[in-house]
């Protein structure tokens, strides 16, 4: 790392000045009329995007004539299809399905082959194969033995670069006979584009384990936190490589930043290992909100404190119990947790330790979707006493369909027929929505070890909110299941206590989005004008995934400029005259 910007994205950047792309080209003349263009920088693109009107200190932005734009939105369009390319095919080593045939077909032929060529030459040279077997069968009977297993070890040499003395040292190593399918975690991916990491275990107060993941700069005092949303991981935030994730847009821009993964795994961490499947899976989204949230912010909170008051002792001065700005970036569900975890925590008259909510495409409103979902709802109300016995959860249930997940997503994108027609099925199952569904389904986090899976109480959670027409917390079913959770007979309506709210909120929608359509995003907007909240609405061209997923700069520099009001604000504070006395104690 250097000046904050990975090997990697320099690498990137040179690739992207120097490659030759003229045989590159998958542009439209639609796409490259809504491009942006960006200025040159060693920082990698999703930085280029998030600091579109920053450039060096005192340089000036050079105007681009109308003459010369067509040219140069069509070659920057090729240098950022190639690096997508190059990216993506250095970091996807599975073969799909029919490839796995294809190979084993090979395999058939040349084995038959390989039969009929030792059939030719015992026929016509016995002597020789005679010898040949008898040979064999001695060494078989010296008490000769191979190893029969999936596991092969080997010693040879090898020589790491940049140590002191790169001398060859022999080493033993062990190699696995694979299924070949893509299993990275949020760490290969971070670490394989040449920036830091950490992971940070994080316990609930009910004992589920959850995985904080980081990115960290830990000098900065300023700090994002990017929430996911249903059946996620922390691997959306990183999906798009160095060219467009949000998590490495905000690293670039100095921030330090923490992945949050809520419960909901199919291996089922959890302090007691014995627990069972129907203990582990009974929460709602109350659960998200009130459990998941509060630990892995007050485990942030912990973190900074330590690490800033280590590296910098003169803010042991400050009063503030905060030395450190904390913004939050959700998507869908991730939106309407964060939302519950504020509100609940003024209630408790608790810190939330936030200064700011971007909040993209936000659950908590679902009165206004399509009929797919309004007829799933009904026949999930009616259906919920029969099913919560014997169902507790909804993910893909064998490491064997599993596997056969990812390896399809394999063969999706290598056959553009195949892939578009389950492209055109996902999106009329989810009402129209046209997010790149076959592009998620080759994430590595539904691998044939794990996969996010959903909470049969989350499902009904939100059929309860869709039914209602309200934000609400969880319907426990009766008066008095309720009255000892809430006090009340009636979950608490949280829209009703948006005037609690005292941090700036950001809402962002799609237009294209048919799972959490524009109008349940305004309704949020709504009740909080109403309610005195400093909100503001923005709509972008995207569908529900397009906010994670897919490679948009306009975003990325949206989420960044918000961001940045609050360091715009730390500023102003800090030449306060209260700041200025802090510092000459301090001198």
């Amino acid at each position: 790392m250097e000046n904050g910007v990975s090997s990697f994205n320099q690498l990137i950047h040179e690739l992207s000045v120097d490659s030759d792309t003229s045989s590159v080209d998958y542009s439209s003349a639609e796409e490259d009329s809504d491009l942006n263009i960006y200025p040159a920088s060693p920082s990698s693109q999703s930085s280029r995007a998030s600091g579109a009107t920053t450039f060096t200190k005192g340089s000036k932005v050079p105007a681009i004539s109308e003459s010369h734009q067509s040219p140069n939105l069509r070659s920057i369009k090729k240098v950022l299809t190639l690096r997508d390319h190059i990216v993506h095919r250095a970091t996807d080593r599975r073969r799909g399905v029919i490839e796995d045939l294809h190979l084993a077909i090979e395999i058939f032929i040349e084995a038959i082959f390989d039969v009929v060529h030792k059939a030719a030459h015992f026929i016509l040279s016995p002597l020789e194969a005679f010898r040949n077997l008898s040979r064999w069968i001695s060494s078989h009977n010296g008490g000769t033995r191979e190893n029969d297993g999936s596991v092969l070890e080997a010693s040879f040499t090898t020589a790491t670069l940049g140590e002191n003395d790169p001398a060859p040292t022999e080493r033993n190593a062990t190699f696995h006979q694979s299924l070949n399918t893509d299993a990275r975690t949020c760490q290969d991916v971070i670490t394989e584009l040449g920036y830091p990491y950490e992971a940070i275990h994080v316990i609930t107060a009910d004992g589920y384990v959850l995985l904080l993941e980081r990115i960290p700069r830990r000098d900065a005092r300023k700090a994002v936190y990017l929430q996911h949303g249903i059946m996620d991981s922390s691997m959306g935030w990183v999906s798009n490589g160095v060219v467009g994730s949000p998590a490495f847009a905000a690293f670039d821009q100095g921030y330090d930043v923490f992945l949050g993964n809520l419960r909901g795994l199919v291996s089922r961490e959890h302090v007691d290992k014995n627990i069972s499947s129907r203990q582990y899976w009974r929460y709602s989204i109350n659960e998200h909100g009130t459990e998941d949230i509060p630990a892995m912010i007050e485990k942030i909170h912990q973190v900074k404190t330590s690490e800033l008051k280590l590296s910098q002792p003169e803010l042991e001065l400050e009063t503030d119990d905060q030395l450190y700005n904390l913004c939050a970036v959700c998507h869908s569900l991730g939106g309407a947790a964060m939302l519950m975890y504020v509100i609940t925590r003024r209630v408790e008259e608790k810190p939330h330790r936030l200064s700011r909510l971007v909040l993209l495409s936000p659950a908590g409103f679902h009165d206004d979707s399509n009929f797919v979902f309004t007829i799933v709802e009904h026949l999930f109300l009616v259906l919920a006493p029969i099913l919560s016995p014997f169902v507790t959860s909804f993910y893909i249930p064998t490491r064997f369909f599993r596997m056969l997940l990812n390896k399809l997503a394999r063969d999706f994108h290598n056959y553009p027929a195949v892939g578009g027609l389950v492209q055109t099925l996902m999106s009329y199952v989810v009402g129209g929505d046209s997010s790149n569904w076959v592009g998620v389904l080759g994430l590595p986090h539904y691998n044939m070890n794990d996969m996010p899976g959903v909470s049969f109480h989350v499902a009904l959670h939100l059929a309860q909110m869709k039914h209602s027409g309200k934000f609400k917390m969880f319907d426990y079913g009766s008066a008095s299941a309720n009255m000892e959770v809430y006090g009340s007979s009636q979950p608490l309506d949280l829209g009703e206590y948006y005037w609690l709210i005292d941090i700036p909120v950001n809402l962002v929608a799609g237009r294209k989005d048919k799972v959490i359509r524009p109008s349940m995003v305004r309704k949020h907007y709504k009740l909080m004008k109403e309610s005195g909240v400093n909100v503001s609405y923005n709509e972008f061209e995207y569908a529900h995934l397009d906010f994670t997923f897919s490679h948009h700069e306009e975003l990325l520099a949206y989420v960044m400029s918000r961001l940045r009001l609050v360091e715009n604000t730390q500023k102003l504070s800090s030449s306060s005259p209260r700041a200025e006395r802090l510092k000459k104690k301090g001198q």
